[in-house]
């Protein structure tokens, strides 16, 4: 059997205050913050969200970000990832693979107790493996998280054995992620609602209520066990006293409170505000997520663009870079990419981005879409060259929805009719469900390049229990699934890496999808918050060691 195991640290987000270090595409960073003077406890952090309410507290129902955000907190996982990216243990102690691939051994750390007291023993495990299986969790990427594990066999107290139907070499990865965090056994077994108002884990701070659509409220766990050592920490507790996580769904008002000092720090920060930041003494938090690149998905399997020839010559309609630097303020980094900048196996080809106008109109002449109608239309055989774009109110920032503004623009000088629907959230996701689009721009946060058999995968057509599917674009090529399916089971890293690459150039040369930039995670913060930098594997920030200079 082969020994995993590394260093226990924290992956470093970018951090700053004032003096922001911004870059156009291509570019990105900035120096890493430092606190000042002696960590102090006590204070209450007051967080402000522009993100949709969680329905759920518990990230294993449904599972989206806002649900991995706040989660962090006061959930942990398994694994997490260190600062050169690598998995390593977390509430594991270590893990071992056998020669097979098919049973994952994994030990926990002695001594971590749930918040309800009762202990971390490998009971739990299997506890949280089953309920992420269970359709009535509803789960979506969990779910797919824990997918091949068949049994979870007790080997001891604090020893388990995970036997898979096929090896999966992003097990571990997966089980980085808040939406497989581990919580207490006894707080799974009750009530669905009960469990989504105060989920139970292990983390450094508790749910202690819920005021629906105004804020959630978080307190310190005084019984906290840090699960690795600390040589810098004297006691294990996080400084804060708790957490206030306020619900403000417009931009403005955050940025309003943030400068009065209202709230401590602020997320969806808008790429204006992030400039004008950097003469504010406000600090600013640059973490990208890990998975999937902000993309626009083309759904091939119904008109227009189940034709490549249309599919290309959307993308050669629009300017992509050009919108990007102009409208983003140099705060998001184009991509050409299926994978976001920090996952290590992106592949990148800038040369199939670019717009040509007349190379365009040559592709729709060729597709036979010759004819026009009285608005300039393009038609063929009677129907009109029509896209719908559903975009979510509650995950597009301004600044993307003026982006797709332009693409409509650009691509109605060669004749699309592109239709932009903004809608609310519930309502997106049902518009997806029912397969009314012909481009979609739908985040896809995951941790390691195996996201990709998720959102290309054939099987990834049909929905998860959650009623969830990924794969937008609607790619069905075998070639591409046996490409996936062996990427995800074989123990050689050059051959995974050489895998990746593959089925990432199958997709962007057959154009799939238009690649934009990373996944953006901005926070903006005031002078008094001390600390930040650490993010959890899925780049959410962590406040255990975050402080207050009151």
């Amino acid at each position: 059997m082969a020994k995993f195991s590394s260093s226990h640290l924290k992956i470093l987000a970018t951090a700053a205050i004032g003096g922001l270090a911004l870059a156009g595409c291509g570019d990105s960073g900035s120096t890493q913050g430092e606190a000042s003077g002696e960590p102090q406890s006590g204070g209450t952090l007051i967080y402000a969200s522009g993100d949709a309410e969680p329905d759920c507290l518990d990230p294993h129902y449904g599972g989206n970000y806002p649900q991995g955000l706040i989660s962090t907190q006061y959930l942990e996982t398994l694994f997490t990832k260190n600062e050169d990216g690598e998995t390593v243990p977390w509430l594991a102690e270590s893990s071992e693979v056998s020669q097979d691939g098919l049973t994952h051994t994994i030990t926990l750390t002695d001594g971590i107790t749930f918040h309800d007291g009762t202990p971390l023993t490998s009971e739990a495990i299997k506890a949280n493996v089953e309920h992420l299986q269970d359709p009535d969790t509803a789960s979506s990427t969990g779910y797919l998280a824990v997918q091949k594990v068949q049994e979870v066999e007790i080997v001891d107290d604090l020893t388990a054995d995970l036997h898979l139907s096929a090896p999966d070499n992003a097990l571990e990865e997966s089980l980085s992620m808040h939406w497989t965090a581990i919580q207490s056994p006894a707080a799974l077994a009750r009530e669905v609602q009960e469990n989504c108002e105060s989920p139970v884990g292990t983390g450094p701070f508790t749910v202690d209520s819920w005021d629906r659509e105004q804020q959630i409220n978080l307190v310190r766990n005084e019984d906290y066990v840090l699960p690795v050592e600390d040589s810098e920490r004297e006691n294990d507790l996080a400084y804060l006293d708790g957490i206030t996580w306020r619900l403000i769904p417009e931009a403005a008002t955050r940025y309003a409170a943030l400068q009065s000092g209202e709230v401590h720090v602020i997320d969806n920060a808008q790429p204006d505000t992030i400039q004008s930041a950097d003469n504010a003494n406000i600090g600013h938090l640059d973490s990208p997520r890990p998975g999937a690149s902000n993309r626009i998905e083309l759904n091939s399997s119904q008109a227009p663009f189940n034709d490549p020839l249309v599919r290309e010559a959307f993308i050669r309609a629009v300017d992509v870079d050009g919108g990007i630097q102009a409208l983003f303020f140099d705060t998001a980094p184009c991509s050409h990419s299926l994978l976001s900048s920090v996952e290590p196996l992106g592949y990148s080809d800038d040369s199939l981005f670019y717009r040509d106008v007349d190379e365009a109109n040559d592709l729709l002449d060729e597709a036979g879409w010759t004819e026009r109608d009285e608005d300039n239309v393009r038609m063929k055989d009677g129907e009109r060259l029509e896209l719908i774009m559903p975009v979510s109110t509650n995950q597009s920032v301004p600044a993307e929805q003026s982006l797709f503004e332009q693409f409509q623009a650009q691509a109605g000088e060669v004749g699309f009719d592109m239709q932009i629907n903004l809608l609310d959230l519930s309502s997106w996701y049902a518009a997806l469900g029912e397969h009314n689009y012909n481009l979609v721009s739908a985040p896809y946060t995951k941790v390691g390049p195996s996201v990709l058999r998720i959102l290309y995968h054939s099987s990834s057509i049909e929905p998860a229990p959650s009623g969830y599917f990924a794969n937008n674009a609607q790619v069905d090529i075998p070639e591409l699934d046996e490409i996936l399916v062996q990427a995800e089971e074989t123990t050689d890293d050059a051959e995974r890496a050489d895998l990746y690459e593959q089925a990432q150039q199958m997709v962007l040369e057959d154009f799939y999808v238009l690649p934009l930039y990373d996944q953006q995670n901005h926070f903006l913060y005031t002078a008094d918050v001390q600390g930040m930098g650490e993010a959890s594997a899925i780049a959410a920030p962590e406040y255990y060691n975050v402080w207050l200079n009151q």
